[in-house]
């Protein structure tokens, strides 16, 4: 019998990892049906089966999960001793895995790489964007991009950001149809762009003054899953958005859109870079942090 090597575990691994063949298959450079081909001559080899897998589905079977819990490990390790040559190098190199909100990737993320990459061309920056919370290690991430609040316990964080707020915003022609609100309750009666979260939970609207703290369940026609989609529609009068500043500030400065409710909407810290704290960085990631602890503007 021809004896598993590493390639076919690495193979199985990135299966697990996404439970999608083609997604696998993307990451390998491999087809999906030479995708296919290899895993089924690996379980025929180890005599097991460790997928089931539907026209719609790819789940771990109970040995398959053994199996990535007793070998996801080790090829960490290997990959990290790997990692370590990279100190040998004039300069880091190889994949570096972010994840990070649509906003978080659009307002910080995407600003900051360009400039790490001309500073670090031997870099390959995967970054990728997703509103729901990511489990980081298990989705094989070197790091993520969140607001601080969001962080597990066990993860490092920096800053590398600068001090953000979210902005009630309207048209002009919104607010001769409607009156302008002058207290975040006058919100229920007026129409409202919504933002749903990839769990299906609606976003309640965040307000703060004088101590007094305020979460508004608004309404209105138009439900979107992606914040940066809401400033169209407030642009056309369809409703009020609630939005990063940064997303609406050429606007406001053009009078396109006005701001109300401004000083209920204080400043909070921004966005952070997290990684975990209990395992070994590759030296691509320190790269990163120390690039964004320098390129963060002070305050």
């Amino acid at each position: 019998m021809k004896p598993v090597s590493a390639a076919d575990l690495s193979i199985f691994l990135s299966i697990a990892q996404h439970l999608s063949f083609s997604r696998a298959a993307i990451e390998l450079g491999l087809s999906p049906s030479a995708l296919s081909h290899a895993l089924r001559a690996l379980e025929t080899r180890l005599g097991v089966r460790l997928f089931n897998r539907t026209t719609r589905s790819v789940a771990l079977t109970e040995a398959g999960e053994r199996l990535y819990a007793r070998v996801k490990p080790a090829f960490r390790d290997i990959d990290d001793a790997l990692e370590d040559l990279n100190s040998f190098r004039d300069k880091p190199s190889g994949n570096l895995r972010i994840t990070a909100g649509r906003p978080a990737a659009q307002l910080v993320l995407l600003p900051l790489a360009g400039r790490f990459l001309e500073a670090y061309p031997d870099v390959r920056l995967d970054i990728v964007t997703d509103d729901a919370l990511v489990d980081i290690v298990s989705a094989g991430f070197d790091a993520g991009v969140r607001f601080g609040e969001r962080l597990e316990a066990d993860m490092v964080s920096l800053p590398i950001g600068p001090n953000m707020r979210s902005v009630v915003v309207g048209s002009p022609g919104f607010f001769q149809r409607y009156a302008t609100p002058r207290k975040p309750q006058d919100l229920h009666g007026l129409p409202c762009i919504r933002h749903r979260f990839p769990s299906g939970a609606f976003y309640r609207w965040e307000f703060a003054r004088g101590g007094i703290e305020l979460e508004i369940d608004v309404d209105g026609p138009l439900i979107l899953g992606d914040v940066g989609l809401m400033v169209g529609p407030a642009l056309q009068g369809v409703g009020l958005a609630y939005v990063f500043e940064d997303m609406v500030s050429e606007h406001l400065a053009a009078g396109s859109l006005t701001q109300v409710l401004e000083d209920w909407c204080p400043y909070y810290p921004g966005l952070h870079l997290y990684y975990p704290s209990r395992r070994h960085v590759p030296a691509a990631l320190k790269a990163f942090i120390e690039f964004a602890r320098n390129a963060r503007p002070p305050g």
